[in-house]
C-alpha cells in the first residue's frame, strides 16, 4: 500500500511550510488536479499496489498560502511564537465548508481511481489544532470539553464515510493518521490518555480500516510517553483502543528487514517512509530473500537507480544536518544542478497556484 503525502482539500489548505522551506503540497480543492492525480494513481496500482490519497487542511500550517495572497485559518486566532504571518480564526460556517470539502476531494479521490483515502488529523495540521487544547479555545460547537474538541475530526470522518458509502467501489480503503500525543515542554495540547478516547470514538463510530500513527520523533518506532506514565510504546497504548478490524500502522526509523520483523511484535502494519528514497526497492529484496542488500545510504552508484524529482533532490539536502538521511551530500552537486537549470521552485509552484 502506497501512501501519497498530504493533499490539501480546501483552496487555503495549503501550501504548508516544510522543513525543507519550499511551497511544496499536492492539491485536489478542484477538478483542475484530476488529471495529474489520475495519472498518479494509475501509475501506483500498475503492479498491484493499493494508492492511498492522504487529505489535509494544514491550518496553522500553510505558510505559503499567505504568501500566495490567502488567508492562513486556525481554530483560534492566538499568538503561536513560532509564526511570523497573520491567522485567521475559522468561523462555524468555514469549519463546516472544510467538513464538506474532505468529502468532495474524497470523490475527486474515487473519480481519480485512487484505492483508499487517509484522514490526516496529525502533525499540528486543522484537524490536530482542533484537537488540541492548546491551539483551540472555542467554546462552540468545535471546542471546549474533549468530547467538543473532537468533533471536527469526527464530522470530517463522517463527511468522508458518507462520500465512500455512496461513491466508492467495494472495498475502498480509510484511514486516519494521528499524532499520538502533543507536549511541547509546558505546553501540552493533549497526552496518550486523550488520543486513547478520540481512537475509540472514531473506530467506534467510524468503520475505519486502519489508524496510522505519526510518531512525534519520527525517528522511533518504539517510542513511549514523553511524560514517562508508562512503560508501553505509544503503538501498544493507542492500539489497546482501535476497535472492529481496523489495523495499526506506525512508522519511525524502519529501515533494515530485522527491524521490520521487529516492528511487527507493537503494531500490524510496518510503515517505511524515508528508507524508501534511499532504496525504492525494499519490498521486492525483501520478498526474493535480499533483505541484507537493502541501500542504508545515498550513494553515487545507487542514485541513478532511485529517480528521485528534482523538488526531493533540492529539498534533502535543504533540512538540518541532525534530520538528513545518510549519504546526503552525493545528492549537494544534483541539487546545484537542479536549480541552476529551473526557476526557483517556489516560484515554480507560485505560477501554478495563482
Amino acid at each position: 500500500m502506497v501512501i501519497v503525502e498530504y493533499t490539501s482539500v480546501s483552496p487555503n489548505g495549503g501550501p504548508s511550510r516544510s522543513i525543507s522551506r519550499q511551497m511544496e503540497q499536492l492539491a485536489i480543492y478542484n477538478d483542475s488536479f484530476k488529471p495529474g492525480l489520475t495519472k498518479v494513481a494509475k501509475v501506483l496500482k500498475k503492479d498491484g499496489n493499493k494508492a492511498i490519497l492522504q487529505l489535509v487542511h494544514s491550518g496553522r500550517e500553510a505558510k505559503f498560502r499567505h504568501i500566495l495572497g490567502g488567508q492562513v485559518e486556525v481554530p483560534t486566532n492566538m499568538d503561536f511564537p513560532w509564526i511570523d504571518y497573520p491567522l485567521h480564526e475559522l468561523t462555524s460556517d468555514e469549519v463546516w465548508q472544510i467538513v464538506k470539502d474532505f468529502g468532495a476531494a474524497t470523490k475527486r479521490a474515487i473519480d481519480c481511481g485512487f484505492d483508499g483515502v487517509e484522514i490526516h488529523g496529525a502533525n499540528h495540521y486543522l484537524i490536530q489544532e482542533f484537537f488540541s487544547k492548546y491551539s483551540n479555545h472555542r467554546t462552540d460547537y468545535w471546542g471546549g470539553s474533549l468530547e467538543k474538541r473532537m468533533n471536527f475530526a469526527k464530522e470530517v470522518s463522517k463527511e468522508v464515510f458518507r462520500v465512500v458509502k455512496e461513491y466508492a467501489p467495494k472495498g475502498f480503503i480509510v484511514g486516519y493518521r494521528i499524532s499520538p500525543e502533543e507536549i511541547h515542554g509546558e505546553n501540552i495540547g493533549y497526552t496518550w490518555h486523550e488520543s486513547q478516547q478520540l481512537v475509540d470514538m472514531l473506530t467506534k463510530s467510524f468503520d475505519f480500516d486502519y489508524i496510522h500513527l505519526s510518531q512525534l520523533s519520527g525517528l522511533d518506532y518504539k517510542q513511549k510517553p514523553q511524560l514517562g506514565d508508562s512503560a508501553k510504546t505509544l503503538a501498544e497504548l493507542l492500539g489497546e483502543k482501535i476497535n472492529g478490524d481496523a489495523l495499526e500502522i506506525v512508522a519511525g526509523g524502519i529501515r533494515t528487514e530485522e527491524q521490520m520483523k521487529d516492528a511487527l511484535n507493537y503494531m500490524d502494519l510496518v510503515g517505511v517512509a524515508r528508507a524508501t528514497l534511499m532504496d525504492n526497492q525494499i519490498g521486492k529484496k525483501i520478498e526474493e530473500g535480499k533483505g541484507d542488500q537493502i541501500n542504508q545510504a545515498f550513494t553515487k552508484e545507487n542514485l541513478a537507480d532511485l529517480h528521485l524529482t528534482p523538488g526531493l533532490i533540492v529539498g534533502m539536502t535543504n533540512v538540518p544536518k541532525d534530520m538528513q538521511l545518510p549519504g546526503t551530500d552525493v545528492l549537494i552537486k544534483p541539487a546545484e544542478e537542479v536549480l541552476k537549470s529551473t526557476k526557483h521552485i517556489e516560484m515554480g509552484y507560485a505560477e501554478t497556484h495563482k
